[in-house]
């Protein structure tokens, strides 16, 4: 979901402070082993992620659940010093805040355990997102990650052949994340929310497929 950025723009690799002096007020670039990427952030992206948004909100609130909705807030693994992902959506525990360290003072998340649910809305670097998000976010802990591949962009050995969108759902099964994925008019199927009604090209076209009734 990112691209890095020209190399006249960034001079060195940095860490986490260096990042944060430089890049703390805007949000459309993560950190990843030191490297700036811009989250290249389209209409259409913007569209996905409100149209998840929405959606995820219903069922939050329906269920009287503790969470909310984070927009690309930071989450640093507290064993990356110079990683700091920036997802496009995740879902977070309030009770789990009182053991962020840093998120009195920062929009910024350390733990796993505060996360229920991240997702990702795939562009042109979609192999941080199929592979080195897939590892570390499992290795978070995080329950539940989609990635929201609305072109198609992602390598065949992801996304089969020919290329079609595709949202993949990965779950977390014994430290793992197994994968599901969905197109076209396939009911989506997730753990988290189970109750969640909406087809595959709902998502992916941010909407503008017919919609399937929720409860």
């Amino acid at each position: 979901m990112a691209i890095a950025v020209d190399p006249g723009i960034q001079q060195k690799l940095l860490n986490l402070d260096e990042f944060l002096d430089r890049f703390r007020d805007e949000d459309r670039y993560e950190l990843i082993d030191g490297e700036v990427f811009d989250l290249e952030p389209t209409g259409l992206h913007e569209e996905i992620v409100a149209f998840m948004t929405a959606k995820l909100c219903v069922q939050i609130d329906g269920a009287d659940l503790p969470w909310f909705i984070l927009q690309r807030g930071l989450l640093r693994p507290s064993d990356l010093a110079m990683t700091a992902f920036r997802p496009d959506l995740a879902i977070v525990d309030k009770n789990a805040l009182v053991q962020e360290p840093l998120w009195a003072d920062q929009s910024i998340l350390t733990l796993g355990s505060s996360i229920k649910f991240v997702a990702e809305v795939v562009s042109s670097n979609w192999q941080n997102d199929y592979a080195r998000k897939l590892e570390d976010y499992g290795a978070l802990g995080i329950p539940e990650y989609w990635i929201v591949d609305h072109a198609g962009l992602g390598g065949t050995r992801h996304i089969g052949k020919p290329k079609r969108p595709t949202l993949s759902i990965c779950s977390l099964v014994n430290g793992e994340y197994e994968i599901e994925q969905f197109r076209g008019d396939q009911m989506i199927v997730s753990p988290t929310f189970p109750g969640l009604k909406l087809q595959a090209a709902m998502v992916l076209q941010a909407g503008r497929s017919q919609s399937v009734g929720e409860d």
